[in-house]
């Protein structure tokens, strides 16, 4: 179910997806309320889920993390209850930053950002290591041209 969002509080999500950082007043100022109204309405979009929580945009190649591999996986196994080990298997390791079923060729994609080709060998060891996968097919990012952009409200 959509949630039902007027235009201010698109404005108001449109308004945190580029700056997370701005206070309730210069938010409140951004979009055109006064602070109580600003408050009211981002409770709301929490109480509703819309928002969940907030996260900082990190430079990961300020910290080193210069490699980014989206990692294809097909397999022959579609049960329940393979699918419940994968994941759990999966969210173990923290190098995957994404991971989606997907249709087409593959069954899943992963993305995984690391260090350089020998951390991300450890990662793929560590991953085909928990679980029979039919294929993993691996291709290397060489440039981000756009990467965590925003929602399009």
């Amino acid at each position: 179910m959509t949630e039902n969002i007027d235009h201010i509080d698109t404005r108001l999500l449109r308004a945190l997806q580029m700056d997370g950082n701005l206070s309730q007043r210069d938010l409140a100022d951004k979009v055109g309320l006064s602070q109580n109204a600003c408050w009211r309405r981002l409770k709301a979009l929490n109480e509703k889920g819309v928002l969940q929580g907030s996260t900082a945009r990190i430079d990961r190649a300020k910290l080193g993390l210069d490699l980014v591999v989206f990692v294809m996986l097909r397999t022959r196994h579609h049960s329940a209850d393979w699918l419940d080990r994968f994941r759990a298997h999966v969210l173990t390791i923290p190098e995957v930053v994404d991971f989606h079923r997907i249709g087409g060729d593959y069954d899943y994609q992963l993305k995984v950002v690391t260090q350089n080709m020998t951390s991300y060998d450890t990662v793929y060891q560590r991953l085909i290591s928990g679980v029979e996968l039919d294929s993993v097919t691996s291709y290397f990012a060489m440039e981000a041209i756009a990467e965590g952009r925003p929602l399009p409200l």
